[in-house]
């Protein structure tokens, strides 16, 4: 007896009659329509190889976590160096194995802590480092010559990178037996992030400079981390994350070779960093895919050396699909996420706490966190099999789909000149945007569940302990430690190694990570070193231009939206103008999502929107409300300046006799600081996991329009 074997359209005509004809079909936000079901058939022809050879898409080295496990690099840093080093050396004892800093916004933009434009922003979402002495603190007791270090760092790339060196040496640890990553991805911050000091082509200067000076000097330290994790943040699909970081690494790469470095001198220390989310089987193949691609773009390039084709990574979970509501549900999120950046092979790996949509983890989320690796390590037997999926006939199919759909994005990057060009005609940042949006919209209208905020709601939500630092006095103590360090330094040697750089910047001459550390031997501040290099450089700066459409496309068809719409249209016949929200982003905080995601949602509902400049001190968020006549002003806030920035803005307008500009309140914010804002004067808080369109309609009745209720018929709204 021969039985056929039975044939994806056998099953398709079985599984048509029991869902009665519905289309199975996912289509993704990448544009990939993924089948209900996958058959040896998807793979013919696909040959994924094994682990440790190229195209390296089954991972980077053989034997994988067979022979050993990947790195537990949890990403923390928070106000002092002193506490800062604390809570490092508990997390290694407490089986942590790698570092991973977080340093705080004014160390992020170049500014010491006695800078007037970081008042609020000193030691908030990260250490602040101001010295080579702050760094010594920082690492005291911490063995770096043992000790693999990343650093998440782009704008004050420079001077950060000298600290370090400046630091082991002063510990007896010599450059050479240093081992980590520093992040010293610029092109991504032109996109998403924001986190840039200078103009891209000095930027790209210094990229290349750090490369050559650790080449020479470094063996064992990765001289970038060419970083998607941003831009997954952003609201990036899988491909936008892929197409865009592999063009980044692949620009870095050419303007090294073209500054006449050996790619095979510099490549095999290069590193990349992916963002993943909750689409579990989409960010595996999206892993497995960037080796292959990234194999291919350094074939390309003529390098001869295995390892400088082998993609390396780190990996962190998502903080955009972290919520506020019922937080210890993120818990689950972060698991699920951790799984699937190991089942795609990452080298190293953080977890995010379950607190981090609200606030700074505490020891308690930061401890779950760590122990979610550890228990995947120890108890699941994931570690047993090298690359477990592999074979898979959705996975490499899946693989094989985003690998054709980013290289059909990074032809065009080509086409357009390489990365640098791509990045200034702002595309890019458009293009994610734009799929931000959409993603914000899917969510608010319930498409893309999330559970506990948009759908299974609890009627009261837990409290949970959060962290909270004192920023000022933070600050102080970091200006403290400053003046004590200009006192005691050599002033003249100090301003000569100061002068020789600025030189070094403005004449093109020389290495400037290796005249940094000279300075930096000389104590000079982290400001002063970025003082020295915004002289010839110059301190970029842009404004938001909010993508158009989104929302109103999303919600054609929806009731809710349309009361909104004409609520606002009411409120405009009322003030003979249409009603004026300003979206402020005050401080150092570059993370601009949620802003252009309001921003596009307002303009889209119809408000006039004034998109103000990053980086707005609370006086010149006041000039350009009142300027331009607004009625409110949404303040957005996610590096947690929420209890300083905001209240000063709203002392601000009161002097200059316009209390009766609202002011309203978004991002991360917990839930604890909402009497806070309050009693200062915020008139709307919104949090993580708010629907945008209520949010429009809550802004409506601030304005003093009579908006019904979710769920009420427009007429009963009057004007």
């Amino acid at each position: 007896m021969t039985d056929k074997t039975p044939t994806y359209d056998d099953w398709k005509a079985k599984a048509d009659k029991e869902v009665k004809g519905r289309d199975l079909t996912w289509h993704t936000p990448e544009g990939i329509d993924v089948k209900p079901l996958y058959t040896s058939e998807d793979t013919e022809g696909l040959d994924p190889g094994v682990p440790g050879m190229a195209p390296f898409t089954r991972g980077p080295y053989a034997s994988m976590y067979t022979g050993r496990p990947w790195t537990i690099r949890q990403y923390a840093g928070f106000s002092t160096a002193e506490e800062s080093n604390a809570f490092y050396r508990r997390n290694l004892a407490a089986g942590q194995k790698g570092l991973s800093v977080a340093f705080d916004l004014a160390t992020h933009r170049g500014y010491d802590s006695d800078h007037p434009r970081v008042v609020g922003d000193v030691g908030k979402a990260g250490v602040a480092i101001d010295t080579v002495r702050d760094m010594e603190i920082l690492f005291d007791q911490i063995p770096l010559d043992e000790m693999s270090v990343s650093m998440t760092m782009n704008g004050a790339v420079i001077p950060v990178m000298a600290f370090y060196i400046v630091a082991a040496e002063r510990s007896g640890v010599s450059q050479d037996k240093l081992s980590g990553t520093i992040q010293n991805d610029i092109l991504k911050e032109f996109m998403v992030r924001n986190t840039y000091i200078y103009p891209p082509e000095p930027s790209m200067r210094i990229v290349r400079d750090i490369i050559a000076y650790t080449s020479k000097h470094m063996p064992r330290f990765n001289s970038i981390s060419i970083s998607g994790y941003h831009m997954h943040e952003a609201g990036a699909t899988a491909v936008q994350e892929l197409a865009f970081t592999i063009a980044d690494g692949k620009e870095y790469a050419q303007r090294a070779m073209d500054a006449g470095l050996d790619i095979d001198a510099f490549a095999p220390r290069l590193s990349f960093f992916w963002g993943i989310g909750m689409n579990f089987f989409m960010e595996i193949a999206k892993m497995r895919a960037a080796r292959h691609l990234w194999h291919d773009v350094m074939e390309g390039l003529g390098a001869q050396n295995p390892k400088s084709k082998m993609l390396r990574t780190h990996c962190q979970t998502s903080g955009v699909s972290l919520q506020e509501q019922d937080p210890y549900n993120n818990v689950i999120r972060t698991t699920i996420e951790a799984m699937a950046a190991v089942l795609g092979g990452t080298q190293s790996l953080h977890t995010n706490a379950l607190d981090e949509a609200i606030a700074l983890p505490t020891d308690f989320s930061a401890r779950i966190a760590r122990n979610t690796q550890l228990v995947i390590q120890e108890e699941t037997g994931i570690t047993n099999v090298a690359d477990p999926l592999g074979g898979s006939y959705y996975i490499e199919s899946l693989t094989d789909a985003l690998v054709t759909e980013a290289k059909k994005m990074l032809d065009e990057v080509e086409a357009a000149g390489g990365m640098t060009e791509y990045v200034a005609s702002g595309k890019p940042k458009a293009a994610i945007e734009q799929a931000a949006a959409a993603k914000q919209a899917s969510v608010d209208r319930g498409e893309t569940v999330i559970v506990g905020v948009n759908k299974y709601r609890r009627d009261k939500e837990d409290e949970i302990d959060t962290l909270d630092i004192d920023n000022h006095k933070v600050r102080q103590s970091q200006i403290a430690r400053l003046e004590k360090v200009r006192a005691a330094r050599d002033d003249f040697a100090c301003k000569a190694a100061l002068d020789a750089l600025a030189r070094g910047a403005a004449q093109r001459e020389g290495n400037l990570l290796g005249l940094a550390v000279e300075a930096a031997r000389h104590d000079a501040t982290l400001g002063e070193i970025s003082e020295a290099m915004e002289d010839a450089f110059g301190r970029y700066d842009t404004s938001p231009t909010p993508v158009r459409g989104v929302y109103s496309e999303a919600y054609a068809d929806d009731d809710r939206y349309a009361q909104v719409v004409a609520g606002v249209k009411a409120v405009e016949r009322r003030l003979g103008r249409a009603p004026k929200l300003m979206v402020a982003k005050m401080g150092q905080d570059g993370h601009d999502r949620g802003a252009n995601v309001i921003a596009s949602a307002f303009a889209d509902m119809g408000f006039e929107v004034v998109s103000g400049p990053l980086f707005q001190t609370p006086e010149e968020t006041r000039d350009m409300a009142i300027a331009n006549e607004v009625d409110a002003i949404g303040a957005s806030s996610l590096a947690a300046g929420h209890k300083t920035l905001i209240p000063e803005l709203i002392g601000l307008l009161k002097d200059a006799g316009r209390a009766d500009i609202k002011v309203i309140a978004g991002g991360v914010i917990p839930q604890k600081d909402y009497d806070f804002l309050r009693d200062a004067g915020v008139q709307g808080i919104y949090g993580p996991g708010s629907n945008v369109v209520e949010c429009a309609a809550d802004v409506l009745r601030l304005l003093g329009h009579n908006m019904p209720p979710a769920g009420e018929d427009l007429d009963e709204a009057a004007e």
